[in-house]
């Protein structure tokens, strides 16, 4: 299929409104596919949620990296449940684990740092994992916390529904 230069493409409109052919029908035609296609885009994220769950509900199975897990390192044990607690109040998990006294080695302007940090495991959904990032970052202590995030392939399925009804769509 051969693309149709913007400049011939100007031209044959032109002729088109000359001849009459671009009538009021086909402009409105027009018109309403642009906004349907404007509509569905900006529709999209919510769509998608919508297409996961009936595909989960008609098939019975479950749509890899609809659902994510992120790690978020603490300096203790009280910030990590403020973190936390912060977080689920917020409904942007549907459970959180905390692990204390972790042992942590890391690279700190080029020297090796030897730490125990507390470690928090969240679990959400993919398309929240930005919105728990920003909101992490914004109440962290540390100023660049160790916030990685990591795609759920699989698991049960009855877990996942529920996580579904814990996390509420964006």
């Amino acid at each position: 299929m051969k693309l149709i230069a913007p400049k011939r493409m100007e031209l044959f409109l032109q002729r088109c409104h000359r001849e009459g052919i671009l009538n009021s029908a086909f402009r409105s035609v027009l018109l309403i596919t642009s906004l349907f296609l404007v509509l569905a885009v900006s529709m999209y994220p919510g769509l998608k949620s919508l297409a996961v769950h009936l595909h989960a509900v008609l098939t019975g199975s479950y749509t890899p990296g609809h659902h994510s897990v992120l790690l978020v390192n603490s300096p203790n044990e009280q910030a990590a449940k403020d973190i936390s607690r912060a977080v689920m109040e917020r409904h942007l998990a549907a459970s959180v684990n905390i692990f204390s006294k972790t042992s942590t080695l890391y690279y700190w302007k080029g020297e090796i740092q030897d730490a125990t940090e507390t470690l928090i495991l969240v679990r959400t959904k993919t398309s929240r994992i930005q919105h728990v990032i920003d909101f992490v970052r914004s109440i962290h202590p540390y100023s660049n916390p160790e916030i990685l995030s990591f795609s759920v392939e699989g698991g049960s399925l009855a877990y996942m529904k529920w996580m579904d009804e814990a996390v509420p769509n964006d």
